[in-house]
This record gives C-alpha cells, structure tokens and sequence, in this order.
C-alpha cells in the first residue's frame, strides 16, 4: 500500500484524487483548510511547518508520493503565498519523508495560466526566494482587473518545478517530478455558468478547450495518477496540459 499525502484535498481535484487513491486501496493523508487529516493554512509559514509536522508524525516519516494541489485563483496576494511559496514549502518540507519509498513520486497542480499575462518582478522575486518582497509587490498588484498574481505564481511554480525535476535532489534521487497544467475545470461554480449557451460560448472564445469542453476534477486526477504512479519512471521535469488543447491552440506548433 502507497502512502499519497494531497494538499487541497477538500474539494475539486484534490478531492477526485484523494477518492482514486483509496478506489485503488492506497492510502491519503489529506491537507486542507478544513475536511482533511492535517487542518494547515499553507499561506504562513506556521501553517506550512504544522503541515510537514503533522505528516511526519501521521506517517512515521515515510510516504511514497507528494501532490502539491492547494490552491487559490483570485488576485490577491494571498494566491501567491499559497500557489508558489505553500507549494515549495510542501514539495521541500515532505521532500525527505520520500526518502523510504520503492517508488517515490511528486507531482504538482499548475495551471494553463501559467502561459497567460504575469508580473516580471513577482516572478522574479519569487524565484529568489524572497517571500516578504514578491508578497508586497503582489499586495500592490491585486486589483482585480489587473489579474497577474495567478497566472504569476503558476508560471513561478512551473519555472521552479523545470530547474529543480532534473537536480540530484529531486531525479538524481529517482523521484521524479512533474506537473499537470488545467484550463476551466467544472465545479459547483462554473456549472451553472456552462449549462447557460451563450456563456459558454463567450468563455470558450477566451478559453478555447476544443476538445471536450471544460473537465471535470477526474480528468485531472486522472493524469495525476498516472504521473505519481510506479508505472512512471521516466517522465521528469514535465508540464502536462490536461487543458481539452488550450495550449495547442494558443501556442500552435511554433515551439517544435
């Protein structure tokens, strides 16, 4: 039996992941603001210590796969710390409880956002490490019409996951490290505005998902399970775009 421990796993894609998890017999410690094994706030950095704390002492320190999930998607600050410094503190902080598994997997949830309009400083800050200036900035930068604190912290977060997959720590360990991207996932929320024809048609203008339409949480779960499971051994550093081909129709074929 696999040990996953799931950050966000309340709700959406955390959620369809948790629930294939134990479909398949394996085992979930969950993370969430609420509903989970471990109740931690990753937007601190007393939450993200709780987090990686209270999974050592749930596991005795050994796990097999980390899904770095949670998530926020409104403009504010806050959707940084989560997104990219929360993601980081699980990834480094659950990092060596891997240390005693056959098969030791970690997959992160980015977005296809991550290609969408951003914040050279925030990212640039974010990189360096420096919380507290990357947070100002994103406090000055949260107005709602603006919207570059998400699509920031994604990009952040994929930038950090494509350096670090092929270090000694991360491939060299044989772990390997990778990252789904989702474009509109359908949830409680966005259903209503998908069953309306009209608003449905104006947010694929904006979000072209031609395949498909909109995916629900599985699809998602879906390709995180198979990134985290022990069939993969050779997929690292990647960014898997489980988007319905918003990425093949925005960026085209001019990157190969």
């Amino acid at each position: 039996m696999r040990t996953y421990v799931i950050t966000g796993a309340a709700s959406g894609v955390g959620k369809a992941t948790a629930d294939m998890v134990r479909a398949n017999g394996d085992k979930v410690i969950s993370v969430d603001l609420h509903d989970a094994d471990v109740i931690a706030d990753l937007s601190s950095k007393e939450g993200r210590e709780h987090m990686v704390a209270e999974v050592g002492r749930l596991t005795d320190g050994k796990i097999d796969v980390i899904v770095a999930n949670a998530g926020l998607s409104i403009n504010a600050s806050v959707t940084l710390a989560v997104n990219y410094f929360g993601a980081l503190a699980t990834l480094e902080g659950l990092h060596p409880y891997l240390a005693g598994s056959d098969s030791p997997r970690a997959v992160i949830t980015a977005s296809m956002a991550s290609l969408q309009p951003f914040n050279q400083e925030i990212l640039d800050l974010s990189l360096a490490g420096d919380e507290e200036a990357a947070m100002k900035v994103a406090e000055a930068n949260s107005d709602p019409a603006g919207y570059v604190n998400y699509p920031t912290s994604k990009r952040a977060l994929v930038r950090w996951m494509r350096e670090h997959a092929i270090s000694e720590e991360w491939a060299g360990a044989g772990i390997p490290l990778n990252a789904i991207a989702p474009a509109i996932i359908l949830t409680p929320m966005t259903e209503p505005i998908f069953a309306d024809p009209v608003q449905r048609e104006n947010m694929l203008s904006k979000v072209p998902m031609p395949l498909n339409g909109p995916a629900p949480a599985e699809a998602c779960a879906s390709a995180i399970m198979f990134l985290a499971s022990e069939a993969n051994t050779h997929i690292c550093g990647q960014v898997l775009f489980t988007d319905g081909g918003y990425e093949a129709s925005t960026r085209g074929a001019g990157q190969w």
